[in-house]
């Protein structure tokens, strides 16, 4: 078994195509009860967003569950897996687990640091539990992933890079209109960056709010909170002309305000000014348009330095070394709980031992008082402890490097395990146990 991520994202994909894959909360249940009807498949929680679309799953054979995942995607899409795979990314074991934690962060998001991510991820999980589509391992990760996230959040305040963003970008646009109140602004793109930048344009006293997106349903949903108007992209130019300030936030993988239709667009404001503010990664709005009069841009590279004046940059490195920790963390504690089941097993072999040597002494000793009875027992119980204790203690420990489960192979050698009942420990939910309460010195069995 093996987990991995198989996903599309706003650094790989365009977003018609995104589009085209996303699965929305009412196709939700569906596409996940799909997935695991995949024979080697045996969990899967389904991340969809405006920005990604990725199914982390408990695969029981690595390539063949990728290609059945792949497939499943592409057939989402209308498309052939071969048009499909060149966007693709797959991360397998401790890479999965790793871009998982950097999700839940924040780190992976367009605008980095951004919170809404944690909440989309703790609403697939809970929609796959609900399909009952995850299970221990699976549900392992998310559970942590999503303790993770919240820590790197509340430790590190790594959620304020989209407020400093879209407040350093529109101090800018507010000192080319000579102010912001009563102009007509529009707003490009319809993700969790537009919702804060329509908020904050309604404050600033913007009296005509546009939002254009190429799908109509979020960008509906968003305007209906802000009284705002929706739009398609193919109004961009007329909504260009009439504007006063314009943000962009889309995701897309290529210009969407091309120089041409900007330049277009400005010949029809009889010389108004024109605010432009370009907040996505890869950029919007083509550079180029600097050179046109009366236009002022600004984008993320002017605002970096901004961002590091504010801590962003450190709060990065915060987020990206609680990531690195939490990871190993993690992994330490899954190879720990793979000698799991050879301690117990060790243990109850130990224990099986010792009570058919206390049946045969009782068999031979006749009438033995009790109180003496009782204090052979309880000797005979703490000699094989304290020898058990150091070789299991010990391999807990090395259970950590990357050679730790050849020391719980070399325990099976060594004590002739039993293989019947090791499988039976190993089968059982054995991660209840903490390896600490098995290890101590006068713990029998």
């Amino acid at each position: 078994m093996s987990v991995v991520v198989v996903g599309l994202s706003h650094r790989t994909t365009p977003v018609p195509l995104l589009e085209l894959v996303s699965v929305g909360p009412d196709d939700l249940p569906a596409f996940v009860a799909a997935a695991m009807t995949n024979p080697h498949v045996a969990e899967a929680v389904v991340v969809s967003t405006c920005n990604r679309v990725e199914v982390y799953a408990d695969v029981r054979a690595f390539h063949a569950g990728v290609g059945e995942i792949t497939a499943l995607l592409a057939a989402r899409a209308g498309l052939p897996v071969e048009d499909l795979g060149p966007h693709l990314y797959v991360h397998f074991e401790d890479r999965a687990v790793q871009h998982l934690f950097q999700v839940v962060c924040g780190l992976d998001s367009m605008v980095v640091g951004e919170g809404q991510i944690l909440g989309q991820v703790r609403d697939a999980f809970k929609s796959a539990k609900a399909a009952q589509a995850t299970g221990r391992r699976l549900g392992e990760v998310m559970q942590q992933a999503l303790r993770v996230g919240k820590r790197a959040h509340s430790e590190t305040g790594i959620d304020q890079t989209g407020s400093v963003l879209v407040t350093g970008g529109l101090e800018v646009a507010e000192q080319a209109l000579r102010g912001l109140a009563g102009r007509r602004a529009l707003v490009v793109g319809a993700g969790s960056l537009s919702g804060l930048v329509t908020a904050t344009l309604a404050r600033a006293g913007v009296t005509d709010l546009v939002l254009a997106n190429r799908g109509h349903e979020r960008a509906d949903a968003l305007a209906r909170t802000t009284g705002a108007r929706a739009v398609g992209l193919s109004a961009l130019e007329d909504e260009l002309a009439a504007a006063d300030l314009v943000v962009s936030c889309t995701g897309a993988t290529g210009l969407l305000l091309t120089e041409e239709l900007i330049r277009r667009a400005h010949a029809r404001r009889d010389g108004r000014p024109l605010a432009l503010v370009d907040l996505a990664m890869p950029r919007d709005i083509d550079p180029a348009v600097r050179q046109l009069p009366g236009v002022t841009l600004v984008d993320l590279e002017d605002l970096a330095q901004l961002l590091a004046d504010n801590g962003q940059d450190v709060q990065v490195e915060a987020v990206r070394t609680i990531v690195s920790a939490e990871v190993a963390g993690y992994l330490a504690a899954g190879q720990a709980a793979r000698v799991a089941p050879t301690v117990v097993a060790l243990r109850s072999m130990a224990e099986h031992v010792v009570d058919a040597e206390l049946a045969r002494f009782d068999a031979r000793s006749g009438d033995l008082d009790p109180a003496m009875r009782a204090e052979i027992e309880r000797t005979v119980r703490r000699v094989v402890d304290k020898l058990l204790h150091a070789p299991t203690v010990r391999v807990k420990e090395l259970a950590a490097e990357p050679s730790g489960l050849a020391y719980a192979e070399a325990l099976h050698m060594l004590f002739d395990l039993d293989p019947v009942r090791y499988r039976e420990v190993a089968v059982a939910d054995v991660h209840v146990v903490e390896l600490d309460e098995v290890d101590e010195p006068g713990v029998g069995g």
